[in-house]
C-alpha cells in the first residue's frame, strides 16, 4: 500500500525561483525510501513541501499534488499534518537547547493527550531504542553532542507516534560511527514499530545500505530511481555519487556528468 504519493509537484520561491520541476515519488507503507542528491538538488525543499513548511520561507507548491493515505494534504497546516501522523525531523537537529533531553522528548507527546503513566511508558520505549538518551536525560540538550541531539530529535518525533517520519540529513556533521548507530536505530524503528521513513541524505553510500528504495534528485528533478541495491550497483551512481569511477583505473580521468550517455533520466515532469 502506498502511504505517501507526490505527483508531479513544482515548487517556486518568492514567485520567481523555480526549485522543484515535476517531482514525483511514492513511499510504500512500512518502507525506508532515500531521497538522494548533492547539496542544492532540492531534497530539503521536497520534504518541506510534504510537511507544508514552505510558506514560512515564501515558497509554494504551484503544481501537482501530495497525498497521504490517498487524501490530499498539500493544503493542510503543519499541525494538522502532525495529527495525521506525518512528522519532520529538520536538518540541523533543532533541539530546544535550554531544555533537558527528557523535556525535549516530552514536547513530542504534547498533541497526544496522554496520562502521566502512558507518557512514562512512551519515554521508556524511546529509551530502549536510544540508550544514550537515557544516560543523558537530565542534561541540557544544548550541552550534549551532535549525535545525541540528533537522537533526541528523532526520539521527540517518535513520541508523537507517527506513521511516517521525514528525516532531513541525519548524518550531517556526525562521525561515521555515530552515523551508523543512528541508521541502525532508524532501521530498528522501521522494522519493529512499522514507521515509514523518507530520508533526505547526501551520504549516498550509507543511505542505500539501509533504504529499500531510492530516488536521485538533480537540479530539482528526479533523474533516476530504483531499488536501493540496484542503485548501489549502478555504474553511473557509483561514479557520481559513491566516488567509484571505473575509468579512473584505466587512466581516463573522471568524466563530466554531461558526457555520460547511459544515465537514464526519468522525465516525469513532462508527463
Amino acid at each position: 500500500m502506498t502511504l505517501l504519493s507526490i505527483n508531479n509537484i513544482e515548487v517556486i520561491y518568492d514567485h520567481v525561483i523555480l526549485v522543484l520541476k515535476g517531482v514525483s515519488l511514492d513511499v510504500p507503507e512500512g518502507s525506508i525510501v532515500a531521497l538522494l542528491g548533492a547539496n542544492g538538488a532540492g531534497k530539503t525543499t521536497t520534504l518541506k513541501a510534504i510537511s507544508n513548511l514552505l510558506r514560512a520561507e515564501r515558497g509554494d507548491v504551484t503544481k501537482g499534488s501530495i497525498e497521504f493515505r490517498g487524501a490530499r494534504v498539500d493544503q493542510l497546516t503543519p499541525n494538522d499534518l502532525v495529527k495525521r501522523g506525518v512528522i519532520q525531523v529538520m536538518e540541523g537537529r533543532h533541539c530546544f537547547a535550554h531544555l533537558t533531553i527528557e523535556e525535549n522528548l516530552l514536547t513530542g507527546a504534547y498533541t497526544r493527550g496522554l496520562s502521566r503513566g502512558e507518557t512514562r511508558d512512551e519515554l521508556d520505549k524511546i529509551y530502549t531504542y536510544f540508550p544514550r538518551l537515557k544516560t543523558r536525560r537530565k542534561s541540557q540538550a544544548g550541552y550534549t553532542s551532535g549525535g545525541e541531539q540528533q537522537m533526541c530529535a528523532i526520539g521527540r518525533a517518535m513520541m508523537a507516534k507517527p506513521n511516517m517520519v521525514l528525516l532531513d540529513e541525519p548524518s550531517m556533521g556526525l562521525a561515521p560511527q555515530i552515523v551508523e548507530e543512528i541508521f541502525e536505530i532508524v532501521r530498528d524503528l522501521n522494522q519493529r514499530e512499522r514507521v515509514s521513513f523518507l530520508l533526505a541524505e547526501q551520504n549516498t553510500m550509507v543511505a542505500l545500505r539501509y533504504a529499500d528504495y531510492g530516488y536521485i534528485l538533480e537540479n530539482g528533478r528526479v533523474v533516476m530511481d530504483g531499488a536501493a541495491e540496484a542503485l548501489r550497483t549502478n555504474e553511473d551512481v557509483k561514479e557520481f555519487y559513491l566516488g567509484v569511477a571505473a575509468n579512473d583505473a584505466e587512466g581516463g580521468g573522471r568524466k563530466s556528468f554531461r558526457d555520460v550517455k547511459s544515465y537514464r533520466r526519468r522525465k516525469r515532469w513532462l508527463a
